[in-house]
Order: C-alpha cells, then structure tokens, then sequence
C-alpha cells in the first residue's frame, strides 16, 4: 500500500486553465494491484462525485485507468482519498499519474473494459459473505431474503467464477443469467452496494440450490437447505456445493458419523476440518488468541489451526489441535439458520488423497457411496480451489495449506520482465506465474502421483497462461532437479524460451527471500524437510546453506547420512527409517529392535542396510522424525503424509521438558547418532515415553541453533531462514525462538506461502529470475 510520503507531487504534471478563477487540471491515473473485483470502481466514481470532479473511471489489462479532470486541490484530494481509503480488499502496489489534455467531460462515468495487450492485473481471490449482505440474508422484508447467492462488491466469488480477465460478468460462470431490472438497476447505480457487482442476481434472474437423496430430490432453496439441515442432524454424511467444490460434511458431535465418514473415505487417521456456527463455538472447541481470532474471521475465513479444548472422538485422532473454520458463504450461514448441527466435520470431498470434487456430474459419480445426500448449487464453479490452512507459530502466523481467500493473488516482485512459469514439486503442489514481475501463485494443488491431481496441475498451468494472455515461446521455465518428479517431466515437454533447473532445498530458502524482497540478502538457509533430490545425487533433507539467492547458496553443513532400505518406503514405514539410521550400529538395532519388540519388518529392514540392498543414503530431517517416532512407538504404516512426525510432536506437547540428548555440530555435520542412542537407552530403561520425544524436540533445535550460530559467526550473518515442511512443527519453533531469543540473530520464515512444498515454485521462480538477470 502506497504511503502518505509516496502522494504524488500532481502539481508536477497539471495542465492548467484558468476558469472562474481556479486552476482546472486533467489526470490520467493508473492503478495497479488487487484493483479488479473489489468495488475499485464504484469506490472511484463516488469519491469522484463527492470531490465535484469529471471524467471515467475502467478496467484495464494491467490495473485500474482513471481520467479526472477539475479543480487542483479537488484533484489533490481525491487521489489522497484513492490512496488512504481504498475498499477493505483491495490492495494498491503502485499509483501512477500523467499530464492529460483537458476533455471538458460533463461528468463522471463507468466506462466498460477495454483489453488490447496482455493482462498483468492481478486476479482477486474470494471473499467470505460481508456483514452488509448478512444482514440483508436474514432480513424478512429483504428481496434476497434466504437467498444463498446473495453477494455484493465486498464479499463473494471470484477467482471460482472468473473464467478469463478483465473481470466483468460476461467471463464468469454468471454469464447465462441475465439480471432482472432491479438487479440491473442495483448494478448500475453507483449509489447502490452492487454497483458494477458482477455475481450479482436475486432468487428472481440468479442460480438456486437443490437436495438429492437416495428418497427423492427437493428444489427451491429454503426447502432445499431446511431438509439437508435435517439430513445432517440425523447423522447424515451429505455432500455440499461451495466455493471452490463440494465439501463432505456431517456431524461432528457423531462419534458414529464421523467413523463412518472415516471409512467411506478411507481416511482412517488424517483430521477432519471442522465449521463452526460462529466465533463462540469456535472459543469452546479451542484456545484462542487474538490473532487467531483475527485469522478466523479475517475475509479469507481460512481453516485455523489451534490447541483443542474438548475432544471430539474421530475427528482428529492423536492430535492436540483441532482446525477450524467459520461460516463463509451465505448458505453455510442458512444451513445454521435452519437448524445445523452447530459443529459440522466439512472435509474436501473425494476419496484420500484426491483433489476436491467441483462438477456436479463428477460429485454425483464419484461421492456414490459415500454421500447419503448432495445439496447442488447451479452456478458453475470455474476452477476447483480448496480451503487454506493456517496457524500461529512462535514467529507470527503462517499459511500451510494457501488456497481459497489467498490465491491467486501475487506474493512477492520479482526482478524479471520476461514471463516465469515455475511448476513446484510433486508434493503439495502448486505453480507460480510470473507477469511483469508480479509472483501470482496458485491454489494448493496436491501431490502429482495421483492422476486427477495431475490433470487439475495441467489445467491450472494452462488457465494461468491463458488468463494472462503469456506465450510459452517467451517464457522461462524452472522446475526440481529431481529426475523422477512429473512436474519436472512436463516442464521439460514445455516449450519455452528457456529452462531452469532449481535445487529443491535452495528453493525452500529462496521462497522465504522472495517474500521479503530480499534476494540479495545473505542468511544462513535452513532447509529441513522429508525428501529432496541434492547435488550430489542422494536424497537432501537436513541442509544449511550460506549465500543469497543472487550470489547462490553454497551448501556448508548438513545433516550426517543415513541410510534408506526401500527408498520411498520408508517415508511410509517410520521402522524402516529407524533401521535406516541405526546404519552404522546394526548390533543395536537388533537389540532394540529385539527387547521392544518391533513386527518383522523392522529386522529386515536392518539386514537390507547392512547387505546395502536397495537402499539409499540421505540427510532427511523428515526420516530422523519418523526414526525418532518407531522407537518411541509409532511401528504401523503411515496413512497420511507427516503422520508420524505429527504424532511424536503431540505425544512431546503432553510433558515437560527434563533433559536434553547429545545432538553435536562438528563444523559440517549434525550427528543424529548420538541422540539416537541416548533415546534408545532411554526407552530401554523404561523413561515415560512422552518425556523423550519432549527431549528430543528440544535436542534437535539445540543443534540447529548451534549450527547456524556457528556459521553466523564465521560468516558474519546476522539473519537464518527457516524453511521446509519440517519447520510446520510448531513445538520444535517454539524451542528454536526461545534459543533465538537471547541472541542477536534475526529469524525468517515464510508468511504468505507455506514452508513445505506448497512453496517450491515461488522459491524456482526467485532463483531463475536472478538466474536469468545475470546471464
């Protein structure tokens, strides 16, 4: 947002004339940022009118265009105006003004868009239904009375109905319904809330909602909502149309819906999200501070993160946090009017590890089996986007999960005016365009092994190219180095001007840089996380680097290697992990193993490592985790990815702190043996199993903060990043800021995009901007 300091001088381009005795002047201003879907316009018009001033106001490829023509300080003010008091969702980047020939416009008007180049706007995201049509839903005497559509230029859809830019209502799914007249009155009287509201409609011209069960089908949305309230009461699992797709939702107070929903879904451990009537129910279900009440009833409405205060048996299995979310649409308001239970498990509908269902047709296939119901909205839904996932760390709130409220809007500038496409990871996926230096990142996609996730990557790719207008001839292409990664093979099929290859942990810390426009700032980059392939050929996962994204980030330390039996299935198996870290002491392993009584595969495991048979080495954080966790007692498979990790982290919350373990720094190496074997003695010796993950938490940050002081030292380095999805351990952060605390060193994380793979492609399109700066 643009400073009361950075007003533009506009006495620098005014053209005068002399008229009655004041100084006339003519403006050509251009607008850039989320200006576009916000009310940016009818805000305009207004200020225009109070200030007595003429001239037009329309949307254009790369912002928002103003001619103004009138009085000088009238001018003055009202570009003040523009600038200090914009829409609530609007974000202004830069203001731009020139000299213009006076027209003598006899008023201030709307004009309608007009597109010849490239769009480089940026696409607003959606936005939680506003206190103003709230009131309007529930008010009896009101036209849009119950109506689940209601929406105005504050709140509502928007990157899930734009099918292309600029955004007016003939490129969005709204498109095939016509505005009554007094909807069309409302849109076009710059008086009204829904001027120029391009989902704008009423129960009269807009979409309705509609209930199928396996009893018979229900149309008109009172009825429709008032029968699928019901379905939910009586402990019904009913798939429902929102935003960005359908949710699966039930009773989550129903110990034996949410156990059937678990195996419908064949979720058996991953927690449900859950929707909360309002903020008082929230504060019952848990602790919350005032920052994650601001996050919770922030326009974003993002699934929030927190300490549980009550269970909830099934929702979230070994885990003391429960993620919750408020009411965003008018018909999640409706199905609480009409009687809801006041707390609903609403998880993406789909089988495990799919993306979210959004076609109609689709959901009525593919949830056959697991929905007893569908409550189906007509309006199409243009892309699927699935709800954001956030919490509070020791060092301010951070998105995990960054979709519906937050995407596609731009992160970050970066020093390119050639376009980038960067195509992220395989896991949690999402992709990074960049136009005009403006970083636009996705919604969460997903992991590309799955088919339909591909599909929806592919999709996203090209609907990003599309929407602004970017050639592939003329863009650069970055991508992980990984051999193997589906990202990579499609972005080598691209072509493109150009393409990169990025490292997958320097891109973990380049994502942080990028954030904070600090690319040529030199930090000490920690990169912790499950899995990423390295320089050396092996698998990365516990590096610390040195450097800046511009001079590079020269790897200095390091997790000590380990060994992997399987390859991939020990991210999977947590025991073959642990035999995979007890490489260089197989003797005690077998005793461990042995006195624990650990299932076969754990031996087997240990005799693959010892013979060197299909195994491979690696300095992953992520495994040290998961070794950490079979030997306190996580010995099954894991269902979900983090799992385990999740688990030893509950477990650690539940204890105090007695005793740290040996985790020593040689200068290169952070050697988990030593804590290995401390922890199995422990174990051994019967130590209250809680007590050693609390240890090991803090024996693990213990050697990180003595790592990246000994390089902040040698190198003279006064700030660390922290990225990589293990730093999604709010425990382990919590330790990592109370050791940073009494020390000089700055810490970084990441705020907009998330520290795991969901922010791989901003860190690629950093990296091959600088890349391709310096060629």
């Amino acid at each position: 947002m643009l400073t009361r300091k950075e007003l533009p001088n506009i006495s620098r381009f005014q053209t005068i004339v002399k008229a009655g005795g004041l100084m006339k002047i003519a403006q050509r201003i251009h607008i850039y940022g989320v200006v576009q879907g916000v009310g940016f316009r009818p805000f305009v018009f207004r200020a225009a009118k109070r200030w007595g001033l003429s001239g037009w106001v329309r949307n254009g490829e790369s912002g928002v265009d103003i001619h103004v023509e009138g009085d000088a300080g009238a001018v003055q003010q009202f570009v003040r105006e523009i600038m200090e008091c914009p829409p609530a969702s609007a974000k202004i980047t830069n203001l731009e003004i020139k000299d213009a020939a006076i027209q003598e416009a006899a008023d201030f008007n709307i004009l309608e868009s007009m597109r010849h180049d490239r769009p480089t706007v940026h696409i607003p995201a959606d936005l939680a239904v506003c206190s103003a049509c709230l009131s309007e839903l529930f008010d009896p005497v009101n036209r849009r009375y119950l109506y689940p559509y209601i929406n105005c230029t504050d709140c509502g859809p928007r990157y899930t109905v734009i099918k292309r830019l600029p955004y007016d209502r003939p490129y969005t799914t709204m498109r095939a319904w016509l505005m009554c007249p007094d909807c069309s009155a409302e849109y076009h009287n710059p008086a009204d809330r829904r001027f120029h509201a391009q989902p704008t409609a009423c129960p009269g011209c807009g979409p309705h909602y509609y209930v199928r069960w396996q009893g018979g089908e229900m149309h008109g949305d009172e009825k429709a909502i008032e029968k699928t309230a019901e379905l939910l009461r009586t402990g019904r699992i009913v798939a429902i149309k929102g935003l960005g797709g359908y949710h699966l939702a039930c009773d989550a107070e129903n110990e034996e819906a949410v156990r059937e929903l678990r195996k419908r879904k064949r979720r058996s451990a991953k927690p449900f999200a859950l929707m909360v009537k309002d903020i008082e129910t929230a504060k019952k279900l848990i602790d919350i501070s005032a920052e994650e009440e601001k996050l919770l009833t922030s326009s974003a409405r993002p699934i929030v993160l927190a300490r549980a205060r009550r269970s909830l048996p099934g929702v979230a299995p070994d885990n003391s946090d429960l993620g919750i979310m408020l009411p965003y649409t008018p018909l999640h308001h409706l199905l609480f009017h009409f009687g809801a239970p006041h707390v609903l498990v609403m998880t993406s509908a789909n089988r495990s590890s799919e993306p979210i269902i959004y076609e109609d047709d689709k959901a009525a296939k593919a949830l056959e089996g697991i929905a007893d119901a569908w409550l189906v909205g007509e309006r199409p839904i243009a892309r699927r986007v699935d709800d954001s996932v956030v919490r509070v760390t020791p060092f301010g709130p951070a998105v995990l999960r960054r979709a519906r409220g937050y995407a596609p809007l731009p992160v970050a500038q970066l020093p390119s005016a050639r376009p980038i496409l960067a195509v992220g990871s395989d896991l949690k996926n999402a992709v990074t365009l960049v136009v005009n230096g403006q970083a636009v990142v996705s919604q969460h996609l997903g992991d590309l092994v799955k088919y339909e996730v591909y599909m929806s990557f592919e999709q996203t790719v090209y609907d990003l190219l599309s929407m602004y207008d970017v050639p592939l001839q003329e863009t650069i292409v970055a991508y992980d180095l990984h051999p193997d990664y589906r990202s990579s093979a499609f972005a080598y099929g691209l072509e493109a001007y150009r393409h990169i290859g990025i490292q997958h942990h320097r891109a973990h810390v380049a994502s942080v840089l990028a954030e904070r426009n600090a690319l040529a700032k030199r930090v000490i980059g920690v990169a912790l996380d499950g899995t990423g392939f390295g320089d050396d050929g092996t698998i990365w996962g516990g590096e610390l680097f040195v450097g800046s994204a511009v001079e590079g980030l020269e790897r200095r330390g390091h997790l000590r290697y380990a060994m992997l039996p399987g390859g991939d299935a020990a991210a999977r198996m947590p025991l073959q992990a642990l035999a995979g870290f007890f490489a260089d002491e197989p003797e005690l392993a077998m005793d461990v193993g042995k006195r624990l009584s650990f299932p076969e595969r754990f031996f087997t495991a240990v005799k693959m490592v010892e013979k060197r048979l299909r195994t491979f080495p690696t300095t992953s954080v992520g495994r040290l985790f998961d070794a950490a966790a079979a030997l306190l007692g996580f010995t099954e498979t894991i269902s979900f990815e983090g799992q385990a990790a999740i688990w030893l982290e509950h477990l650690a919350r539940t204890a105090p702190l007695e005793k740290v373990y040996s985790f020593p720094w040689d200068g290169k190496e952070l050697d988990y043996l030593p804590l290995l074997k401390e922890m199995a003695e422990d174990r051994l010796n019967g130590r209250d199993v809680a007590m050693i993950a609390r240890s090991f938490h803090r024996s693990v940050a213990e050697g990180i903060f003595r790592s990246v002081r000994f390089l902040g030292a040698a190198y003279g380095i006064d700030t660390v990043v922290l990225s990589g999805g293990t730093f999604q351990n709010s425990l382990l952060l919590a330790d990592l800021q109370a050791l940073f605390l009494e020390n000089d060193m700055h810490v970084w994380i990441g705020k907009g995009v998330p520290p795991n793979d969901g922010g791989i492609s901003l860190g690629q399109a950093a990296l091959a901007a600088v890349n391709n700066s310096m060629r």
